[in-house]
Parts: C-alpha cells; structure tokens; sequence
C-alpha cells in the first residue's frame, strides 16, 4: 500500500507555457526540431536532412497572443489509451512517450488528445510527435532556449501542486 501511495504523489516534470510574455519567435520549435534531428547541427539538420527534423512542440498564435504547446502529462492519458499499435506508453517517470518504430500513422493519438499537443510526421516518416521532455538532459532544450523566458519547467506532484 505504501508503494502505490509513493507512486501516486511522485512529482512529475512539466513544461507550462506563458502567453504574456511569448514573443512568438518559434525559437523553441527550432532548438525541438534540431535536439531531435539526426546530427543535432542546425545547419546541417535545417539543409542537408530528409525528411526534415520535426519540433515536438508548436507554437499556437490567435492575434497578438502566442504560446508554446507540448504534452500536458495527463494522469490517464487518452492517447496511450487509444494508440491501436502500442507505440504511445506512459513510462514510471510520467512522460508519455512514442516508440516510433511501433508508430504506424494511424492518428488516433492526434484525435485523442484533448490539448493537441500530438503532431504528425512527414509523408517520409508518418509518425505520432510529441514531447518527450528531452531525455538526458536537465532542462527541455525549448525551456533552456526560450528568449524571454515564457517557457518553465517545474516539477508537480500527481495532486496537482508546483
């Protein structure tokens, strides 16, 4: 009983985006794109790959006001649920990852999601996109390379609380 209570108020890291102050500058997508790009140069990755590196965030506009969207981490979320080929999962660190071997573009992930942090591949690589909170590193690459400072990342306990 005591394991599944630690389970339960494990903290959880996630990203949180504030509209006050992005710029809208996408800068994010570029550094995402790149960090999950095959040389992880951004010349190299921008001009010579195919198919293009992919962000796993995507900047939403409407008017003047503009926001970084990435996986809110849900508790249960509705994409692993849904995922048909098992390739979306929920690891014991919280994240929910796509296995993009497993991924076979069938999107049920992307009309799954209630925030439409799920994006698509390209027509060369048809797969599920998504945070995946940049493994390895301490900081997600779009939080650390944020200009002004509109992306953090804290960590929240399963109850909700920064």
């Amino acid at each position: 009983m005591d394991a599944l209570f630690a389970y339960q108020v494990r903290a959880m890291r996630r990203i949180f985006a504030s509209e006050d102050v992005c710029l809208g500058c996408r800068l994010c997508e570029v550094y995402c794109a790149v960090r999950h790009s095959k040389s992880g140069d951004i010349i190299k990755a921008m001009t010579r790959e195919v198919p293009k590196p992919m962000p796993r965030i995507v900047v939403n506009e409407a008017g003047p006001t503009s926001f970084a969207l990435q996986c809110r981490v849900c508790e249960e979320p509705m994409c692993v649920q849904s995922c048909i080929s098992g390739a979306m999962r929920k690891d014991p660190d919280g994240v929910v990852r796509v296995d993009e071997e497993r991924c076979i573009g069938c999107w049920t992930c992307v009309i799954s999601c209630p925030y439409g942090a799920i994006g698509r591949g390209t027509a060369e690589r048809p797969v599920a996109l998504k945070c995946d909170m940049c493994p390895g590193l301490d900081v997600p690459i779009c939080v650390a390379n944020c200009p002004n400072e509109a992306l953090k990342c804290e960590e929240e306990d399963s109850s909700g609380k920064v």
